[in-house]
């Protein structure tokens, strides 16, 4: 290590919260949250070649691993800054996590979220006692209008990641994990900001270094919005475009400045996710392990079952949250249904005359698929004055089965085309 190697180093343990803070910050966490279950899982064990934990923060109170950061913040406010009351902006788990610790701790909480947030976790948040307030179209909008409100107001300010005491806060799941799974080799966690990688590193790495242990950490961003690579490339934050992503719970623009600086000396590697591999990830949970998975929680598992994350050893994977909007599960299942060709939109072109859905229909069941949904055009200026093209939704096992089905109606001279 060079000198400045060596400064950088101690420059990232200066920001990093250490590991007595760390176990100080999990007596106060303990005093709001559910030690959530460790499970095995055996299907993702044969993927990766190593055994797999799953670590259940979706099952956690609130839904999510934020309620950790969220409550340790509040906890250590002053008696004057209880008074003033808090503030924070968040379309989803951080509102939750912030109202929740208010509510115990007995700090008036105002939450400000965008106008398009989901009915469900607009709901819990008032539900937890907080004054939620809908505004601005964009996380940004909203995000301004919480700040304006507590420098006008004196309320205190949460940010969802940015910050020591959240950092800490949330590092108390990885010392969980390394006792749940006795020490594990890698541990993969979501990222979006960088809260939740940025403590678990720090707890485990100087867990394992006090140990004479090695870990490996491993983050997941989704492929729409990922900043931390191109950050980490350039060696700092860096305000990168994103696009829609099912996973909009680790859909940050910008990595946060002191996230950035422990992320960059602690966590190994940074890998992405695409939306169609997130949700196949939720699929598998729920017909596997029988969990309910919201897509930033699941990135970790879709990195295992996409190759991105290779056998490493015994492997920690964080759900880091349940929150789902029902709507969006059964879109989201759909998609990942699609993703693993378990359900097939064929468009077929055929003449125009009697029998013909028949003899597909024959052909569809002697592969043993089955058909759910048919429709017919005649509108596809493709077509022949004389044609029509018949569009059939039909369930499969899998790619091997459904290019199966695709190579008997071929045989028998049609033309199908799969409709993404």
């Amino acid at each position: 290590m060079t000198p400045g190697q060596a400064q950088d180093a101690a420059d990232t343990m200066l920001v990093a919260p250490t590991l007595a803070e760390i176990e100080a910050a999990a007596s106060r966490v303990a005093e709001a949250i559910d030690r959530t279950p460790m499970q095995t899982s055996r299907s993702l064990a044969e993927v990766l070649g190593s055994p797999v934990y799953l670590k259940c923060e979706n099952l956690q109170r609130t839904g999510s691993y934020k309620i950790r950061g969220a409550y340790h913040r509040l906890s250590k406010l002053s008696d004057e800054e209880r008074e003033r009351g808090v503030v924070a902006a968040s379309a989803g788990n951080h509102a939750q996590g912030v109202a929740f610790a208010a509510r115990e701790l007995g700090i008036r909480a105002t939450i400000f979220m965008p106008v398009g947030a989901a009915l469900p976790k607009f709901q819990a948040t008032r539900g937890y006692g907080a004054d939620v307030q809908l505004v601005g179209d964009t996380f940004d909008d909203t995000n301004a209008a919480a700040i304006a409100f507590a420098e006008r107001t004196g309320a205190v300010f949460i940010p969802p990641f940015d910050h020591p005491d959240v950092v800490a806060g949330q590092a108390t799941l990885g010392l969980e994990i390394w006792e749940e799974a006795s020490a594990p080799d890698t541990i993969i966690v979501p990222i979006g900001g960088g809260g939740l990688a940025a403590g678990v590193a720090s707890a485990v790495k100087q867990r394992a270094a006090v140990e004479g242990r090695r870990v490996r950490v491993v983050g997941v961003q989704a492929a729409n919005a990922a900043a931390f690579p191109p950050s980490l490339a350039a060696g700092e934050p860096l305000l990168v475009p994103i696009t829609a992503t099912i996973a909009d719970g680790i859909a940050v623009a910008r990595p946060g400045e002191l996230t950035f600086a422990i992320i960059r000396d602690f966590v190994d590697e940074v890998v992405t996710v695409t939306d169609d591999e997130i949700a196949r990830a939720l699929v598998v949970l729920l017909e596997r392990t029988k969990l309910v998975v919201e897509p930033a929680g699941a990135v970790g598992v879709a990195a295992i079952l996409s190759g991105a994350v290779t056998d490493s050893g015994r492997t920690a994977v964080i759900l880091s949250g349940g929150n789902i909007d029902p709507l969006v599960m059964e879109r989201v299942i759909g998609r990942g249904l699609v993703a693993s060709q378990r359900y097939l939109k064929v468009n077929i072109p055929l003449s125009d005359r009697p029998g013909q859905l028949a003899r597909i229909s024959q052909i569809i069941a002697a592969a043993n698929a089955n058909v759910v949904e048919v429709r017919y055009s005649r509108h596809n200026l493709e077509l022949g004055i004389s044609e029509v093209e018949i569009e059939i939704h039909m369930e499969a096992r899998g790619a091997e089965h459904a290019e199966l089905v695709l190579a008997r109606l071929r045989d028998a001279g049609y033309r199908p085309r799969v409709v993404i």
